[in-house]
């Protein structure tokens, strides 16, 4: 590998320099070449940008934090989804496409999509033949089901979602690890009549199971090869990539899978030859090595930072390497009922109203980074509605007398201290915490700023129920982009009560409602589209009057594209670059 101005393999990127005085200086490590296709802002944002099929050379690409884990049962951000298919193929995929294809889903390891009993409850998908792992050895069904089966345990691997445990008919399976049959033929839910044939057995009825079956927990795992906690060091690649090197916490390296065969594979392009992985970079450092070109890609997708997001917009020539489109993410504060006073809603309520919502927006770059959010479904979401049960002014600064009497009415008319947590890599995070400390103080309420480390933030702080009473965490800056753009994507893991566990790795953060749940459900097994949305609209409806979510944004992201980056464009499934296109020039 090329040692690179500042970026050596294996090892962190360099501390940040200022960001106004550091852009530009990293030359050396740019590559020769003007890039190709025509430069314009928003070019990669419904269309393809500088298209090539050249192969070769090494995407560089960094993280301002640590990976919440590279096992694909132990990961829940919307970029390791989107970059775990380059070393591991799910049942079906969102398609590598720009605009609304690419929130389309199409067969990946299977060969088509599922095919549903008449009842929806029973889900049958057929694997592609000639798969194999990295070692050579074939890839069957009987591997989907354990990767499924280990992705339930969630003592051992907290932070992935709980789909399949909520839907799946367990009959009290949790784990192979602790599996009770005595031949060991694991979870009865699911069957692998032959090789090739999978069969899923659902408790409920869910006409969407095939967003299921693009998680990363239907990657293959070779039982032989399962370490447990260790997986994550040594992930057993069936994609175009492998690892050959993994240091933990420091970066990683992806080169060639010789084991793949593209016949097996319509998805992948697989063009650059190598893919380096630097972690805990320090966020303006990355923002200034993509200007300079010393770096391709912030995995994270969130977007620049205000520094380079100012300089950016503020010069046309940068401005037409850069995309911006409102996504299916909304950014925005959890409230906890189970820290006093804010288990009274009227406390929670005076959160609501003494926000600056214009604050909050420049915390993440202002109305580039975003739009003022009033309620939590993002408007891209198929049936949204706008509505606003906390107006903040016409100005959009608070409505502090609101506030005040919702205080009263909670016992607390001189205000109250609690603790706000935030994720400590992110630095938006930080200006949000920040913002809400000074808009809050103006009615009473004194936040005590705390951040904790970005991969362990859902496992063991803010979505640890306990950690977070017992520590005091009365607000939480979080963030949440739809695992697939529909109300049932984006809302159900954040306010269905029924998917925390006491043991940490919930991405709902507090909203405890039976009311919800009951909506929830009622969603669930809805057939008519129009009628199940507008449900979604009523679930939305309920938790912002619950208040256990203070909504901030409505997420944009500024992102930018060296001019060396080929096959560019934002991927409506992922909300962000997809990773599986992109090629270098050499």
């Amino acid at each position: 590998m090329t040692r690179r101005c500042g970026i050596r393999p294996r090892a962190v990127l360099a501390v940040a320099v200022a960001a106004a005085l550091t852009i530009g200086l990293c030359a050396c490590g740019a590559r020769n070449g003007s890039g190709g296709g025509s430069a314009a802002f928003n070019a990669g944002v419904g269309k393809v940008y500088n298209p090539s099929e050249a192969k070769g050379g090494t995407l560089r690409m960094a993280n301002n934090g640590d990976w919440d884990s590279l096992d694909p049962a132990d990961t829940y951000y919307a970029y390791t989804w989107n970059f775990a298919r380059l070393y591991g193929r799910s049942l079906v995929m969102f398609a590598p496409a720009p605009g609304a294809d690419g929130a389309k889903l199409v067969p990946d390891l299977a060969t088509g999509l599922g095919v549903s009993s008449d009842d929806a409850k029973i889900w049958t998908y057929k694997l592609r033949g000639g798969v194999k792992f990295e070692d050579g050895t074939p890839v069957t069904s009987k591997d989907v089901k354990y990767a499924v089966e280990r992705s339930l345990d969630k003592d051992t691997f907290p932070n992935g979602p709980t789909y399949f445990n909520d839907f799946l008919d367990l009959r009290g399976y949790t784990s192979p690890y602790h599996d009770p049959t005595p031949d060991k033929l694991g979870l009865t839910a699911i069957e692998t009549p032959d090789d090739s044939t999978i069969v899923f057995h659902l408790l409920k009825s869910f006409s969407g199971f095939d967003y299921f079956a693009q998680l990363p927990a239907t990657i293959p795992v070779p039982r032989a090869k399962d370490t447990g906690t260790k997986y994550k060091e040594h992930v057993v690649s069936t994609g175009p990539y492998k690892f050959a090197t993994n240091e933990l916490g420091k970066s990683f390296t992806l080169v060639r899978n010789d084991q793949w065969d593209p016949k097996t594979d319509p998805n992948r392009k697989a063009l650059p030859d190598e893919i380096d992985m630097a972690l805990n970079v320090n966020a303006d450092d990355i923002d200034n090595r993509l200007i300079s070109g010393d770096l391709d890609v912030d995995v994270v997708g969130a977007g620049v930072g205000p520094a380079a997001q100012g300089r950016i917009l503020g010069d046309q020539a940068m401005k037409a390497n850069a995309d911006s489109a409102l996504v299916a993410r909304t950014w925005y504060t959890a409230i906890n009922g189970d820290v006093a006073p804010l288990g009274d809603v009227h406390c929670r309520r005076a959160v609501e109203y003494a926000t600056d919502k214009v604050g909050y927006q420049n915390a993440y770059g202002g109305p580039t980074g975003g739009d003022i959010a009033t309620n939590l479904l993002p408007p891209v979401i198929p049936g949204a509605e706008k509505f606003n049960p906390y107006p903040a002014g016409g100005d959009n600064h608070g409505d502090l007398a609101k506030a005040r009497d919702e205080l009263r009415q909670c016992g607390q008319p001189s205000g109250f201290s609690t603790t706000i947590s935030y994720r400590a890599e992110r630095p938006k995070e930080k200006a949000t915490a920040e913002a809400l400390q000074q808009s809050l103080a103006r009615v009473g309420i004194n936040l005590t700023i705390k951040p904790f480390p970005t991969g362990d933030y859902a496992k063991l702080y803010a979505g640890k129920p306990d950690y977070a009473k017992n520590n005091g965490l009365g607000l939480m800056v979080y963030g949440w982009g739809a695992d697939w753009p529909d109300g049932f994507g984006f809302l159900s893991q954040i306010v269905d009560s029924r998917v925390i566990r006491a043991s940490g790795g919930n991405t709902n953060l507090g909203v405890k409602d039976p009311a919800v749940d009951e909506l929830v459900d009622k969603a669930v097994t809805t057939a008519d589209a129009a009628g199940r949305e507008k449900i979604w609209v009523d679930v939305d409806k309920k938790v912002m009057d619950d208040a256990y979510i203070l909504p901030g944004i409505w997420a944009k992201g500024l992102l930018y594209r060296p001019k060396d980056l080929t096959n560019v464009f934002v991927s409506d499934g992922f909300q962000m670059y997809d990773y599986l296109a992109l090629g270098v020039k050499k």
